[in-house]
């Protein structure tokens, strides 16, 4: 089991309270023979469409000095765990958590905005 994000308990209770239910605590999926573990599986049941959506959410804290490295890294990691679950499970769609204080400085950057929209990644802040 690899280790938690600083992050994962203050993410996991910012979807329970917009009414996400956390269904897996590390959503253990395997494309081919590869593992992969992302943090946090989750559903929400739409009440007026009586459809789920489901999603998957890897967090990122970004302490190491160069935030650039951790990018590189997260941007990596998001990639491949959106291959895997588009061919897995083609109904979640992932997100990658971030501090809002990163947000606020570094993924505000051109190059940084630019990647985010080219590989669509979708941002819980």
């Amino acid at each position: 089991m690899s280790a938690k994000d600083i992050f994962h308990e203050i993410v996991k209770q910012a979807l329970e309270k917009e009414n996400w239910v956390v269904t897996h605590d590390q959503l253990k999926l395997k494309f081919g023979n590869v593992n992969f573990q992302i943090d946090l599986g989750a559903e929400r049941v739409l009440a007026a469409q009586r459809v789920g959506e489901k999603i998957a959410v890897e967090i990122k804290s970004f302490f190491n000095p160069s935030a650039i490295t951790d990018f590189y890294a997260a941007l990596g990691q998001f990639l491949s765990y959106r291959l895997a679950i588009e061919a897995i499970e083609p109904d979640r769609i992932l997100y990658m958590a971030v501090p809002l204080d990163t947000y606020r400085t570094f993924f505000q950057f051109e190059f940084t905005q630019t990647a985010i929209e080219r590989y669509q990644v979708l941002l819980i802040v």
